[in-house]
């Protein structure tokens, strides 16, 4: 199985009130970075991922307020600059960049990602990702959130757009011949010249081929337009945490999607996001899974599930339905994945909720508590285990609450639960890659 460290949220949502937390040391001091780069390496890790929005949350009460009061979402910072960092204390590991099509302009990010995968010697890899956060939108020039279809359609041209430009400059084009002065063949740099329903680009990209030409490439989106979208052209799809009957039905959606695009569903694996606590004993464990929800101020919930979903939860009334719910929800073209979603399966559609039952559940869901599991290495090698067969064996784990509030907790995962995944025989025991798609292999 494939491991990777997710950092999206490290030290904000009150994690940095945890023990061990690096208060001060985050923003915007580089060096914890490196930290967490230099032990993750030291643990065979394959990916450290960065996931990203780029507003304060703004639709709690339309208010920036609470996110700003309680740490939610922010300060966040585009974590480019801070990936070229990890890279210079590092020689394996790849790094995961988060950027939304909905907002930014292919020629950029396409340029920028060809830039970084040089940097890194061909470890970097693309989050493709949709907005559905108003505070994100508002920042790009949208007063609405684009509907749901329209995101989508604009991720398919986006990413049609980055791949016809990292292709314009052909692999061999450059010569850096002294005896005749020529730098590149003319012939083997070709303009693109797309113009689309959301894009003009003339091209070519003004750089040379990168070492993996194209950057791994990640999407998450479940939904079936998702699934269809990712199909097109993802490397690795990135999973939610879901119970193993519901793991395995997304794998074979997501098989079925690619066999119909001609590809092959054996080469593309599934990461799912795993929350976990691993200590020494689990009576350890334990305790440090119940300070995730000690103290969490409601207005903090609120902001972060507001933020999340792009509908305002402040104006639920005191008792509803979860149809209701999601019907308030798309009319707003937010989006009822997620807590919602996992409320919903859980409630039915028509199943009833006070809403201090409904922040109560949101609390755990948005601190990952109602998702944590805390163990052993060997019990949590157990649960890794159980759910990579369930879902067909192919990919691995996104792992958080492992080190994003303390680093001290990224040891446990590297000095206790990676021994025992390499004893079991279910995790390397050195990098074998190049290139950071080379170790991802399925």
């Amino acid at each position: 199985m494939h491991l990777a460290i997710d950092v999206s949220w490290t030290q904000v949502e009150t994690t940095w009130r945890e023990p061990g937390a690096r208060v001060g040391r985050h923003y915007p001091d580089v060096g914890l970075f490196e930290d967490i780069a230099r032990t993750a390496e030291r643990g065979l890790i394959d990916l450290i991922f960065f996931g990203d929005s780029t507003g304060i949350p703004s639709t709690w009460k339309g208010s920036i307020e609470d996110a700003v009061r309680y740490g939610v979402a922010w300060p966040r910072m585009d974590m480019s600059p801070w990936i070229v960092a990890m890279s210079r204390v590092t020689k394996h590991i790849g790094f995961g960049l988060t950027y939304a099509t909905t907002f930014m302009h292919p020629f950029y990010v396409a340029r920028l990602l060809n830039s970084l995968d040089h940097i890194t010697n061909g470890r970097l890899a693309f989050n493709v990702i949709t907005s559905q956060r108003k505070a994100d939108a508002q920042n790009y020039g949208f007063d609405e959130l684009m509907e749901h279809g329209q995101r989508y359609d604009r991720m398919d041209e986006f990413i049609d757009v980055c791949r016809a430009l990292w292709a314009s400059v052909e692999p061999d084009a450059f010569e850096w011949n002294r005896e005749t002065g020529l730098v590149a063949n003319p012939a083997k740099v070709r303009a693109i010249n797309h113009e689309g329903r959301f894009f003009k680009v003339k091209g070519p990209l003004s750089v040379p081929p990168s070492p993996q030409v194209v950057p791994v490439l990640i999407q998450a989106g479940g939904s079936p337009r998702g699934t269809r979208t990712a199909a097109r052209f993802v490397d690795h799809v990135f999973g939610a945490r879901k119970p193993i009957p519901a793991m395995a039905k997304q794998r074979a959606e997501v098989d079925a999607a690619l066999r119909s695009e001609g590809r092959d569903p054996g080469k593309v694996g599934i990461i799912w996001s795993t929350q976990v606590m691993v200590g020494e004993t689990e009576a350890e464990a334990k305790k440090m899974k119940e300070r995730l929800i000690d103290r969490v101020p409601r207005e903090a919930v609120g902001a972060w599930l507001s933020h999340n979903t792009g509908f305002d939860m402040s104006t639920l009334p005191r008792r509803f339905t979860l149809r209701e719910l999601n019907e308030r929800i798309v009319a707003a073209n937010a989006s009822p994945v997620g807590f919602v979603q996992q409320l919903s399966q859980t409630l039915g559609h028509d199943g009833e909720i006070t809403l201090e039952e409904f922040f109560e559940q949101g609390l755990r869901t948005a601190t990952s508590y109602a998702t944590t599991v805390a163990g052993t290495a060997a019990q949590i090698a157990d649960y890794l285990e159980e759910r990579f067969e369930g879902a067909g064996s192919r990919g691995g784990f996104m792992l958080r609450h492992s080190q994003a509030e303390q680093i001290e907790m990224l040891h446990n995962i590297v000095d206790l639960l990676v021994p025992e995944l390499q004893r079991r025989g279910r995790f390397r025991t050195a990098y074998t890659g190049r290139t950071l798609r080379e170790n991802l292999a399925v």
